[in-house]
């Protein structure tokens, strides 16, 4: 049997804070560099506000540009009221991955204990991509790219992952344009 090679995929790194600039963004830049040696490609790394419309206007620009294959953010899905990248997302996601953030929380428990409870890190595909949000600590964008995503974005994992079904995610627009 001849094994899959590996496919290196374009992935837009967000960072969502009011506090965050290039320089001080420890946890994009922990992405950048996991998914970078890992072998794929960091075609955008973008720093947004917590605002709902600045969120939501730079995820609809991510979704429409054919570079991009999977958007990563980082930071606003915590529990204060600034923490609403859960909310903005589900305005965008057509389909939401719940395992993602079940599994996400159940890596975090052996690490935090009951703290896990607070993370709504999240996963869902729009426009034919996949986005995954994660919290906005470098141990957990750690955690979320190495203990799943560098999985999942990695055709060689077997039995099933992300990347081998990427050209299927809009099957559904042309199924409705049949009906």
């Amino acid at each position: 049997m001849v094994e899959n090679e590996f496919i290196p995929i374009n992935i837009a790194v967000v960072t969502i804070s009011d506090t965050r600039e290039l320089k001080n963004d420890k946890s994009g830049e922990t992405l950048q560099n996991r998914i970078t040696q890992f072998g794929h490609k960091v075609t955008v790394r973008e720093i947004v506000k917590d605002d709902f419309n600045e969120i939501s206007d730079l995820f609809k620009k991510l979704l429409k540009n054919k570079d991009i294959d999977v958007v990563i953010s980082t930071g606003g899905t915590g529990l204060t009221g600034r923490d609403i990248t859960p909310e903005v997302m589900e305005t965008l996601f057509e389909k939401t991955i719940d395992g993602f953030g079940e599994m996400f929380r159940w890596l975090s428990f052996k690490k935090i204990n009951t703290s896990a409870l607070q993370s709504r890190a999240l996963a869902g595909v729009a426009c034919g991509k996949y986005i995954f949000c994660l919290p906005g600590s470098p141990s957990a964008c750690k955690d979320g790219w190495d203990e799943i995503l560098k999985y999942q974005l990695d055709v060689r994992h077997k039995p099933c992952n992300f990347v081998e079904i990427m050209p299927r995610l809009q099957e559904h627009k042309y199924f409705r344009s049949k009906n």
